[in-house]
C-alpha cells in the first residue's frame, strides 16, 4: 500500500464514507477508485485535486509530503 492509498483509506474511514460516496462525488468510476484504495493504480494529477477538494486536505497531505492536512 502506498501512501496515497493509506491517505484515501484512512480518510474514508475517519469521514464515514463508503467508497462508492467518494468515487461519486469526485467524479470517478467505483471500480476507479477502489483501485486507487487498494494502490492498484496512481490517481492522475486532475484527479488527486479533485479527491483533495473533496477531503477538503492539501494535495501535499494527500500524497504522503506533509502531515499536515490543512490546506494553505
Amino acid at each position: 500500500m502506498n501512501m496515497v492509498s493509506k491517505r484515501l483509506a484512512d480518510l474514508k474511514t475517519s469521514n464515514n464514507l463508503t467508497q462508492r460516496q467518494i468515487a461519486g462525488n469526485a467524479g470517478i468510476p467505483l471500480r476507479t477508485y477502489q483501485r486507487y484504495e487498494t494502490g492498484e493504480r496512481e490517481p492522475s494529477a486532475s484527479t488527486l485535486i479533485s479527491l483533495a477538494d473533496f477531503f477538503n486536505v492539501s494535495l501535499d497531505y494527500l500524497v504522503g509530503r506533509s502531515d499536515n492536512p490543512q490546506r494553505l
